[in-house]
């Protein structure tokens, strides 16, 4: 028989675990409910994420400072849209490629002659292509869709009717650009999101490896013919998916076909999607050691693939300059979707498009990630590395000359945290610098500084979503001898 003590500690232990209970049944529902392991770290990590602590050797120059955000993609949002009306303002981003896509359904190129025989007109094409050469980029051309008069039942993204026929048509597209009107380094991409745009799969009745053979043997046959040099590859997947790498890469190779790049598409808030991206199209590719130097390209990047009013202000900048950031050294090109918003409802100048400009009929106006893409290239072109990146600031280091740019972003999808970022310059020359502070909404700070220490260190002030260019200039070039360290603080913002 119980004695009373003990009856008391059955009584406890009762108690505990009916308290218990709801709290074990909502743990064990927030894990069943949610898959995605970003996600569970937000739940119980949240506020409690690592913050930064920049440090960066002024010395220890890495190479040339990649430049992957030096790329624009175009989608179909008006049959008549030119580039022309924003060339001087897309030229000031300094792009290396545009990237435009629904170039047979768009641009009329494709027709029947008398003879039933295919004929090209290449005018409407030319016009937007003339736009981007304009620019200083290059042109880089979705190959999609399927050409009318190839397409079954007037399905631009079915399967063409004649796969002959659609291997003469990419032939003479690339003969067109990179042979008769002499462009170097044109980028032709088969198809824009396979797997969305016409269910094409790996392997099924409708093989999107069966689209890629056909596209590369013409592009072969122009090669043979005299095109200029040009770069050629896919599959420009909604998202990077293991299948569809690992069977094209081998397809390719069993086959014999033309392949430069690997692309794909990824629209995602949490930046860890993105490394996650670069860790497996490595590892993949890995494995096939023939293609050793293919490049990695992200055709379409952004925070979210629909219409979100993010893109209209700071917090579509700070994601972009963040990703930018990241991608530094790990693919060699990455494709801000897009350059200009189509046109929304009726009235509405910002509707949470995705364009660095908005619409035409309002006056093509910059939004901020516009802003924040001229902020990130000017950075130095002598890359630096960079520690101490933590949970919400990334960034990136480099110099010109004497001078050391770092560029930081404080992204938080939350929209919540503030935080004050200690920057550590190391193995500095001098003793007396200017400490340039340039941020994205219109703040700046500008302040001498000295120290009879090789280290530097001062603290930044990051709002959330906020973009900041930092520069180190220095006033005089001395050897020093390393003694005590100078601190320059600003106060944050709440």
């Amino acid at each position: 028989m119980p004695t009373a003590a003990a009856k008391h500690r059955q009584t406890y232990l009762r108690k505990t675990i009916f308290t218990l209970i709801p709290i074990i049944l909502l743990t064990v529902s927030i894990f069943i409910g949610v898959s995605n392991l970003s996600t569970i770290r937000d739940l119980f990590i949240g506020a409690s994420g690592e913050e930064a602590n920049i440090s960066i050797d002024t010395q220890a120059i890495l190479g040339p400072m990649p430049r992957p955000w030096r790329n624009l993609a175009q989608g179909g949002e008006d049959k008549d849209w030119r580039l022309q009306p924003l060339v001087a303002q897309v030229k000031a981003l300094q792009p290396e490629y545009i990237r435009i896509d629904h170039i047979y359904d768009f641009f009329d190129i494709v027709s029947r002659g008398g003879n039933g025989g295919l004929q090209y007109n290449w005018t409407k094409m030319d016009a937007v292509v003339t736009d981007i050469l304009n620019t200083g980029a290059k042109p880089y051309i979705a190959l999609s869709y399927t050409p009318s008069v190839l397409a079954p039942s007037g399905d631009i993204v079915g399967q063409p009717s004649n796969w002959n026929e659609y291997q003469q048509v990419i032939q003479r597209t690339v003969e067109h650009f990179s042979k008769d009107r002499g462009i170097e380094n044109v980028a032709y991409e088969v198809w824009n999101e396979p797997d969305l745009f016409g269910k094409w799969r790996i392997g099924s009745s409708k093989n999107y490896l069966t689209l890629y053979t056909y596209a590369s043997r013409g592009a072969q046959q122009a090669a043979a013919n005299g095109a200029k040099t040009f770069t050629f590859g896919g599959p420009a997947t909604t998202g990077l998916y293991k299948n569809w790498i690992t069977e094209l890469l081998d397809h390719v190779s069993k086959n014999n076909l033309r392949l430069d790049f690997l692309s794909w598409h990824r629209y995602a808030r949490d930046i860890d999607a993105y490394r996650r991206d670069f860790r497996d199209i490595q590892n993949w590719v890995a494995s096939f050691p023939q293609f050793a130097n293919v490049e990695f390209h992200i055709t379409e990047w952004g925070h979210d693939s629909e219409v979100d009013f993010g893109y209209d202000g700071i917090f579509g900048a700070a994601h972009t300059a963040a990703v930018a950031t990241e991608m530094v050294g790990q693919i060699q090109r990455g494709f801000v979707f897009e350059i200009q918003d189509g046109k929304g409802p009726e009235g509405k100048e910002y509707w949470g498009r995705w364009g660095l400009f908005t619409h035409k009929d309002f006056g093509a106006k910059v939004k901020p990630r516009y802003r924040a893409l001229r902020m990130i290239d000017g950075i130095g072109n002598q890359r630096l590395p960079i520690l101490g990146k933590g949970s919400w600031v990334k960034g990136m280091a480099a110099r010109s000359g004497d001078t050391t740019t770092v560029v930081l972003a404080n992204y938080d999808p939350a929209g919540k945290h503030n935080e004050n970022v200690p920057v550590t310059f190391r193995n500095v020359v001098g003793s007396r610098f200017v400490v340039d502070q340039q941020f994205l909404d219109g703040r700046n700070d500008r302040q001498e500084v000295s120290t009879t220490s090789a280290e530097l260190r001062i603290v930044i002030p990051m709002t959330v979503n906020s973009v900041a260019s930092i520069r180190l200039i220095p006033l005089e070039s001395q050897v020093v001898t390393p003694a005590a360290e100078i601190t320059a603080t600003s106060p944050a913002t709440p």
